[in-house]
């Protein structure tokens, strides 16, 4: 048997756990800067008391669910449906905190999005002595499976949010 035959199944072998390797995406972290110039932070010369409140008075103005449980935390929740079988729900969280010289305000966007699914179910039947029968049954079951998530990185939703709430201290 040649060399070039006896190599073969290695090289194809190869070609594909290569071909396996390459469809995978790579690792989020990778991309991570950790800027000091972070577009999810805004200073202000308020307390970290009265910045948390306004951040939650600004999420209020713009129609979120706000969770007021935890006075320097805020978390609020917006839901859209661009369209019927969609579902994106935006989950803002605030933090505030005092600095060296003044207080900030921390904010973090999550979007998860969501798609209505249908499924259908089978009923099945067993009779001793005669087996099983499985039967599909119609019914029109659906539910909202997540498809994705991810952090929002935009430097402008970020501006927006911040400028607003600099407004409201006015």
């Amino acid at each position: 048997m040649s060399d070039f035959r006896r190599s073969l199944p290695v090289a194809c072998l190869a070609a594909v756990l290569l071909a396996g390797c390459a469809g995978k995406p790579a690792p989020a972290w990778r991309n991570e800067q950790f800027d000091a110039d972070s577009p999810f932070q805004f200073h202000s010369d308020l307390p970290p008391l009265m910045l948390c409140e306004l951040g939650k008075r600004a999420l209020l103005s713009q129609g979120y669910e706000v969770d007021s449980s935890a006075p320097q935390s805020i978390r609020g929740a917006k839901h859209f449906q661009p369209e019927s079988e969609y579902l994106v729900q935006l989950r803002l969280t605030l933090v505030c905190m005092p600095g060296k010289e003044d207080s900030m305000i921390y904010a973090n966007a999550l979007q998860t999005r969501y798609e209505l699914k249908s499924s259908g179910s089978s009923t099945g039947l067993s009779v001793t002595g005669f087996g099983s029968i499985s039967l599909p049954w119609p019914t029109d079951k659906s539910s909202l499976v997540k498809v994705g998530e991810e952090t929002v990185t935009d430097p402008e939703f970020y501006r927006r949010l911040f400028t607003l709430i600099d407004t409201l201290q006015q």
